[in-house]
């Protein structure tokens, strides 16, 4: 028989499965096998009227407190040796060559060359991007990932990361360990992590933490918003807009970081 004419052994379809994380473990499972995240179960409404899933719920939560612990341990363990960084936020759908993401890319370059390490999500759009600016820029690019009921990996570009079950850990890697935020045109995350911020500088939880808002038409009709109604109805006070900085170019941000780090003593 001709090599032609040999039969090929069968070859095994690879199952259809979705991936995703939980923790920093990768798990493939079947379509509509159970999705729920470990923020999710942490969250899940109880029956209180159902007197055994009160208890086993009470017993999940008190070892699930270790579980919290060691993920707090975990993330500052790894973050100890950072010195000066920048957290950045923005959407995760923006892609490779639009404006706004070359507008992450140069943002993480000027901090990067600024002497600043950058820290994002560590997904795609423009984590990516601003982490992508670091690393070409020669600093260090650190990509803290969150599970999620789909897979997202840390992008290519970050040469530290970490994968968190815990939104609420992550955030405070987030605050912990940057001396700014800064926000580039995004989404409901984005804008999460903004308000956040906020309340931590305006309520002085972090102080000298300035936050920078990039690209001037994306963000004027928050800023409009938030004077028209919120000062208006006397919700916020007029030194409270002052806390975010409005700009259009990944240098002014710089320029504003630095002033901020020379205010409290360092650089």
């Amino acid at each position: 028989m001709s090599p032609d004419q040999s039969e090929s052994p069968d070859v095994p379809e690879a199952p259809d499965l979705e991936t995703c994380y939980v923790g920093p473990v990768r798990v493939r499972r079947e379509p509509g096998e159970s999705s729920k995240t470990t923020d999710r179960r942490l969250l899940e409404w109880v029956d209180p009227n159902d007197a055994d899933l009160r208890a086993e719920r009470t017993m999940r939560d008190s070892w699930r407190v270790l579980r919290i612990q060691s993920e707090f341990v975990a993330g500052f363990d790894a973050m100890s040796e950072v010195a000066e960084a920048v957290t950045v936020f923005g959407s995760a759908r923006l892609v490779p060559g639009s404006a706004d993401y070359d507008l992450a890319v140069r943002l993480g370059a000027a901090l990067g060359e600024a002497g600043y390490a950058v820290i994002t999500g560590g997904g795609p759009g423009a984590m990516e991007a601003a982490n992508r600016g670091a690393w070409d820029a020669g600093a260090q690019s650190i990509g803290l990932n969150i599970e999620l009921p789909f897979e997202q990996h840390l992008n290519e570009w970050v040469d530290m990361g970490m994968h968190f079950r815990y939104f609420f850990v992550r955030k405070t890697m987030f605050v912990k360990y940057a001396q700014a935020f800064v926000c580039l045109p995004g989404g409901f995350g984005t804008l999460d992590e903004m308000f956040e911020a906020l309340t931590l500088v305006q309520t002085k939880k972090v102080v000298r933490f300035p936050i920078v808002l990039i690209g001037r038409d994306h963000w004027t009709g928050l800023i409009d918003w938030m004077r028209e109604v919120l000062l208006a109805k006397g919700m916020i006070s007029p030194d409270d807009l002052e806390l975010l900085h409005v700009v259009d170019e990944p240098s002014e941000a710089v320029d504003i970081i630095a002033a901020a780090a020379a205010g409290r003593g360092g650089r």
